[in-house]
């Protein structure tokens, strides 16, 4: 069986089961997630994958753990473990993800194993992207303000998603110094390229700071609406709203992320910012080769 370690929000989630479920795939194994992280830190909206999708979601028991990891059962003392200059002490189907750019470790993993990271990259599940798609549908819109909202984005020719994280990027240090959050001139810049592509755009703005963005990016030369309604438990449904857009400019965020790999169109454009991080980490295939960076 293939273990995946759940942490973060719901992209990181997304990231983390894809990826475990695509080994699976390969290996002929039953895929299960672990979700125990969540019950130890409060993360975001914790653990969302089984409420946000119709997945196919099982939970890893202590006694899954123990058959796939043995002795050390804590994922957490693995990691530490793991980081050790003697880690030959390590259950050998523990994971952890050492870099952005793992994909013959992966292959050559144990059908047996627990993963740990982050996997931030469709080359983990491209060869299975049909069925990811799949189990990343959506449930159907219920309440008015969001069907008002799909139906905008959905009659617009040029429908453009604008993400804008800000949140824990800019209240939290740990958070601030490792992603830190994009400047008003990556989304200039970002508009300055798409206005070039697309002849008449009408701006979809989604942000945890509304009122920042209306102050700070000059969006007055388009047709803009901003998207502020969904909060705490239903924020997924902004990413719902992101995958019906036309194009996109990104944050340096899983979550928006996802809003644009999930639209299927090969017609799209997606711009992304260069540096996803605040060091200078090489990010390469964390961005598919279609997308557009500045």
């Amino acid at each position: 069986m293939i273990i995946v370690n759940l942490n973060g929000g719901l992209g990181n989630q997304m990231f983390q089961y894809a990826n475990g479920k695509a080994l699976a795939i390969r290996k002929g194994v039953d895929l299960l997630v672990d979700t125990s992280l969540y019950g130890k830190k409060s993360m975001h909206q914790g653990f969302e994958l089984g409420r946000v999708f119709d997945l196919p979601v099982n939970v890893a028991t202590k006694l899954d753990l123990k058959k796939v990891l043995g002795v050390f059962q804590s994922p957490l003392a693995n990691r530490i473990i793991a980081r050790l200059p003697f880690p030959k002490i390590l259950s050998k189907p523990f994971i952890l993800e050492p870099h952005f750019e793992f994909w013959d470790g992966l292959n050559n993993c144990p059908s047996n194993a627990y993963l740990f990271g982050y996997w931030q990259s469709e080359r983990y599940f491209l060869d299975y992207e049909a069925r990811i798609r799949s189990e990343f549908t959506f449930q159907p819109f219920l309440d008015k303000k969001n069907i008002e909202v799909a139906k905008k984005i959905q009659e617009s020719n040029y429908a453009v998603c604008i993400h804008v994280r800000r949140g824990d990027y800019v209240s939290n240090p740990s958070a601030n110094s490792y992603h830190g959050a994009l400047s008003p001139s990556y989304y200039f810049d970002a508009l300055d390229y798409l206005s070039k592509k697309i002849p008449t755009m009408q701006l979809f703005v989604f942000s945890d700071d509304i009122e920042w963005v209306k102050n700070n990016v000059d969006l007055r030369p388009y047709s803009t609406y901003f998207v502020s309604h969904n909060k705490g438990v239903n924020s997924y449904q902004d990413m719902a709203l992101m995958s019906l857009c036309k194009h996109y400019v990104i944050a340096n965020s899983s979550f928006s992320w996802w809003g644009a790999w999930l639209n299927s169109s090969k017609d799209k454009i997606v711009v992304a910012p260069k540096r996803w991080f605040v060091e200078n980490i090489n990010t390469k295939d964390l961005i598919p080769k279609s997308w557009v960076q500045i």
